[in-house]
């Protein structure tokens, strides 16, 4: 059974809600947490672990075409190293695309900068949910350019990715 996928607002009480002050892009996408047990962090590793293969597609034509005007290449989603246990995380390590910002039991918050914007992504976890919210900052002209293809891309797949990832890593 796929856990149903909910767009919400920021949720009030996470960190990242408190880093949404001059964001040009904020969005907050939640369901049923099946693992109240594990903490943030390994339940972002479970989920990121379990990205359908077409997402990572989509990462990779993504990493070609942002060559093309000198952006980064992210990489997949998947984290780096599946066999490094959560408890083995500091911030500043890199997790798949993003680095840990913040990392605490109920929230874990990554992030990336690039010359165009900075991407902020949470998983919180709270009253049996998860919630994962991305907030961005674009940085000049290009940002806005990046994000008026990407957001309303990010707004159809981000619902269908957590769906079929989360039916996966957060199996009864």
């Amino acid at each position: 059974m796929s856990p149903h996928v909910q767009a919400t607002p920021l949720p009030p009480a996470s960190r990242i809600a408190q880093r949404t002050g001059g964001a040009d892009f904020a969005d907050s996408y939640r369901f049923a947490d099946l693992h109240p047990e594990r903490s943030a962090l390994q339940s972002y590793l479970a989920l990121t672990a379990a990205t359908p293969a077409w997402m990572n597609a989509l990462m990779s034509l993504r990493n070609q075409v942002v060559r093309c005007f000198g952006l980064k290449h992210l990489g997949s989603l998947k984290p780096l190293r599946a066999d490094k246990p959560a408890q083995d995380y500091r911030p500043g390590d890199r997790v798949g695309i993003f680095s840990l910002s913040d990392l605490h039991a109920d929230e874990v918050i990554l992030y990336d900068d690039d010359k165009h914007l900075r991407v902020q992504v949470s998983l919180y976890k709270a009253e049996g949910h998860i919630w994962l919210s991305t907030v961005v900052h674009e940085h000049q002209i290009l940002g806005r350019l990046y994000m008026s293809v990407v957001g309303p891309v990010h707004k159809q797949i981000v619902p269908l990715m957590l769906a079929q990832a989360s039916a996966k890593a957060f199996a009864p």
